[in-house]
């Protein structure tokens, strides 16, 4: 009788503490693999680019409601679970590819308003250390809704949509150089797409054509400067985020385009040396239009539409994803 009483009360602490955890202050483990809550952004918004520098996670531009485009920037401490608003972005934008690199923030294309037309090919960079944004050269393409990885000292622009639709443009800027130079194409135009660079490579994930989601994967290997199909996405999707997990590339959110559609629960993480997709916990708050993150094995989904169409979130949520599945 003893032994039942205590593993009750055991169990009754768990409960307890994974409740009292979901809304404090520092929450620190995902309980049984699943999503957990942090404290919300001062703002509401979606359509957001995200990224993270050291202790801090970046979010830039995107919609604020009822539908206008802003150049907010705010920073999330990782350590003291607090926000704080930094200076606007030069030039406001929503669908704008977002990057980390050698401790700057890289914003990179997307729309000015709230038409969807027209697009820029602004370069914006954040200095965290100064504070301060610089406007730098400007791509050759216009485009929103693209990609941006960095890779070596160069970083990778991707896709997106232009003024005439989707795209397969691959533009390289050198960071060092401050000069754009145009690479292999992807074979697939495609926008509202997910890129992340790992283990030295370029993939681009799903996206859309029109009204039709895409479950196509494509990897572009700088060195040889050429693409390859790799295993499709167990689903396909637009509108969404994606992180590199010590070289497992993880995908989450977006939105189905179909009448009455939802936005995506599912979470994949890709195994690049089996060729294969897994699932992990579905997302909490499925949302589009959303950020992503990473620090170590946690996985940081931010701010975006709950619904398809105009919705905003301030929502901030982690995942820590099992070591096991990282192994080589």
């Amino acid at each position: 009788m003893a032994l039942r009483l205590v593993g009750l009360s055991a169990l009754l602490a768990i409960l307890l503490g994974l409740t009292a955890g979901d809304w404090g202050r520092g929450a620190t483990t995902s309980a049984t693999g699943a999503w957990r809550p942090l404290r919300d952004a001062g703002l509401e918004r979606t359509e957001v680019g995200a990224a993270r520098i050291g202790r801090f996670i970046y979010v830039v531009g995107g919609f604020v409601s009822p539908g206008s485009t802003t150049d907010a920037v705010e920073r999330y401490d990782l350590r003291r679970n607090r926000w704080r608003r930094l200076p606007p972005m030069p030039v406001a934008v929503n669908h704008p590819a977002v990057t980390a690199h050698r401790g700057f923030l890289y914003v990179y294309g997307g729309y000015v308003d709230s038409s969807f037309s027209p697009v820029t090919a602004a370069l914006q960079r954040y200095d965290p250390r100064r504070n301060r944004w610089v406007r730098l050269r400007e791509s050759p393409t216009a485009r929103a809704a693209a990609g941006l990885a960095a890779i070596g000292r160069r970083l990778f622009a991707v896709g997106g949509a232009g003024e005439g639709g989707a795209l397969t443009t691959l533009e390289v800027y050198d960071v060092v150089s401050r000069r754009w130079r145009s690479s292999a194409p992807m074979r697939v135009p495609r926008e509202h797409i997910a890129a992340v660079a790992s283990r030295g490579r370029l993939y681009v994930f799903g996206g859309r054509q029109g009204a039709r989601n895409l479950d196509v994967v494509e990897r572009f290997d700088p060195r040889r400067g050429r693409w390859s199909r790799q295993p499709s996405l167990l689903h396909s999707r637009s509108g969404f985020a994606a992180v590199d997990v010590r070289g497992h590339p993880v995908v989450f959110g977006g939105e189905e385009l179909t009448p009455g559609g939802e936005t995506i629960r599912p979470v994949e993480l890709f195994d690049p040396e089996r060729r294969r997709w897994r699932q992990l916990p579905g997302m909490r708050t499925p949302r589009h239009g959303l950020g992503g993150a990473v620090q170590g094995r946690r996985v940081y989904a931010l701010q975006g539409g709950p619904t398809p169409g105009f919705d905003f979130s301030g929502a901030i949520e982690f995942l820590d994803v099992p070591g096991r599945l990282l192994r080589r």
